[in-house]
């Protein structure tokens, strides 16, 4: 049945109401409800009746177009791996923010988003009326905070939030969040020796993105301030929407979780034409200073177009035919344009120069001797002791025995055996001890090696960004670096090594000796602190990186996880003595 809006009400993100003409009230978020505006002829099919319907009684459309219930989807995100077309896969839900904890949770993960310039990102209301500055929500005297608003949002941002569907117990539920907000009102280009103004309305019709929610010009009469917003937002009527936020956990950034979010975003724009639910979609853009630094944009098919005034990367992706011509036909006569093609991200780290011949084991043993007495124990320790005949005794054991082994340049090797069975040993040889008997012939070549107690990586005490920096010269791909073995929060890469969690510092020490540029990369116990997820998300794009950069990587691990992520060229078996390889095994 048809009805005209009579009235709205905002209350929270969260609730609002919309009074039909001769109809119901209707309950819906106050993110949907601003948009609606009294006038506008809706059609309502509802599941309930009664003055009042509740979020979950009704169906409303505008033209043809579903207003109500929010857009939600459920999808499989597999992850591949260098063979595998699936090592394993999250089932996430992808839906629009709809419940007071969906903005709460939206909160606490702004605080890792890196252009936030506010120590606490949100405003919280208390019962009495005052104002909190928070990141969760806060104490008051008396009762909870309410979240009145996620700062540097504005009213016409609507907000896609992920949730994990299989998790385990200590997982996150909501892992992530995009903030989707109408054109921004005016763009100019930085060109050489000055600036280019207007230069969307150059490149797309202007009514793609006039008019948008600006609040300049309109002057309070006697309104108060939720008036002159709503008054702005009563004016959009564009073509195009806006990213204004991607923000995923930084322990699932490794995981493409945030391409994923943004191509659901781009399905919301274009079924639902949020944020304002008015004009069809046709373009949806970004400026994102951070894209300089990680591709996932352009992983989702965005193209680069210019820079702001103030140096801000701006890219795009169309909707439809219509855009995609314009956006060709600017990228292909533009001179600036021509010489970057729409693409702005370039991988930093390079590829290393690699082993010149294989590394060969021939004929190697290797023995351990230890003499065990009493002579240092106390004397109740000895006397028990004594009692199980255990005086002295000289303990020989053979850890490798004739082992021959071919390690091929640039391949990927897991050494996979019990604990003391002599994985560790055949590291070592392979840093710096010698055999007993037989040789290693190994080629010149950089190696960095993390051997707990042996040999292990200098962390350093300052920033984490700079220590990466400083081996790589290159702060990009230290960045890039960090990013890949799975430290991506550039908030946390302003902390210390004694700052960081024992996980964290894992991935850094990876990190650290990846900055090196080995040719040969050998980490003993791979993985050894890291929970089951983390532990397969760094296997996973530690081999990636290795097989392109050109790195012989050796690696030694008990974990299932490590070794399917991994995708080994092939597994060194080690049992007590023996030593043989074989091709690993591929997932189908």
């Amino acid at each position: 049945m048809n009805y005209r809006i009579a009235a709205r009400r905002v209350y929270w993100r969260w609730f609002g109401e919309v009074d039909l003409a001769g109809g119901p009230t209707l309950r819906m978020t106050g993110d949907a409800t601003r948009w609606l505006r009294p006038g506008d002829v809706v059609r309502l099919r509802a599941g309930a009746s009664g003055s009042v319907l509740e979020f979950d009684d009704y169906v409303l459309e505008r033209e043809g177009r579903v207003l109500w219930p929010l857009w939600d989807r459920e999808v499989q995100h597999p992850r591949g791996g260098v063979y595998a077309k699936e090592l394993y896969a999250y089932r996430l839900r992808i839906r629009e923010a709809r419940y007071e904890q969906d903005y709460e949770a939206i909160a606490a993960l702004e605080q890792y988003h890196y252009a936030s310039d506010h120590d606490a990102v949100a405003v919280w209301r208390c019962p009495d009326g005052s104002r909190r500055y928070a990141n969760s929500k806060p104490r008051c005297d008396r009762g909870e905070g309410r979240l009145l608003e996620i700062r540097g949002s504005t009213p016409a941002s609507r907000f896609l939030v992920m949730e994990l569907v299989d998790r385990l117990p200590f997982e996150p539920e909501v892992v992530g969040y995009l903030r989707l907000d109408p054109p921004l009102p005016a763009m100019h280009r930085r060109v050489p020796g000055g600036v280019e103004p207007r230069v969307r309305e150059r490149v797309f019709p202007e009514d793609w993105i006039h008019p948008t929610f600006d609040l300049k010009g309109l002057q309070p009469r006697g309104q108060r301030w939720e008036e002159v917003a709503q008054e702005a937002l009563d004016r959009v009527d564009v073509a195009a929407a806006r990213v204004a936020r991607v923000v995923i956990h930084p322990d699932y950034r490794a995981d493409g979780l945030g391409v994923r979010l943004l191509r659901a975003a781009l399905e919301w724009a274009q079924e639902r034409a949020v944020p304002d639910t008015r004009r069809d979609k046709r373009l949806v853009c970004t400026v994102a200073m951070m894209a300089r630094y990680h591709p996932f944009f352009e992983r989702a098919g965005f193209r680069y177009l210019w820079d702001t005034a103030s140096g801000r990367p701006v890219l795009a992706y169309p909707l439809d035919d219509r855009a995609a011509t314009y956006i060709r036909r600017f990228l292909q006569t533009d001179p600036l344009a021509q010489e970057h093609g729409g693409r702005l991200y370039r991988s930093r780290y390079p590829k290393v120069s690699g082993l010149a011949r294989p590394v060969v084991f021939r004929g190697v043993d290797k023995a351990y001797v230890s003499v065990l007495d009493l002579d240092a124990l106390a004397p109740e320790v000895r006397q028990l002791l004594k009692a199980f005949g255990a005086v002295r005794r000289r303990v020989e054991r053979q850890v490798l025995r004739g082992v021959k082994l071919r390690i091929e340049p640039g391949g990927v090797y897991l050494l996979w055996g019990a604990s003391g069975a002599g994985k560790t040993t055949l590291l070592r040889l392979l840093w710096d001890e010698l055999p007993d008997a037989g040789w290693v012939d190994d080629p010149e070549g950089r190696v960095e090696a993390y051997l707990p107690g042996v040999v292990e990586p200098d962390l350093g005490d300052e920033a984490i960004l700079e220590r990466v920096e400083r081996r790589l010269q290159d702060v990009a791909a230290a960045a890039e670096l960090l990013a890949r073995v799975g430290l991506a929060d550039a908030i946390l890469w302003r902390a210390r090594p004694d700052q960081l969690s024992t996980g964290q510092r894992e991935r850094l020490r990876l990190a650290v000796l990846l900055a090196g540029r080995p040719d040969l990369l050998i980490v003993d116990e791979f993985a050894a602190h890291l929970d089951g997820a983390n532990a397969r998300r760094v296997a996973r794009a530690l081999s990636k990186l290795a097989r392109e950069a050109g790195i012989t990587l050796m690696i030694s691990s008990h974990r299932e996880e490590v070794r399917r992520a991994l995708e080994p060229d092939r597994i060194v078996f080690v049992g007590y003595g023996s030593v043989w390889s074989e091709p690993a095994e591929r997932e189908p």
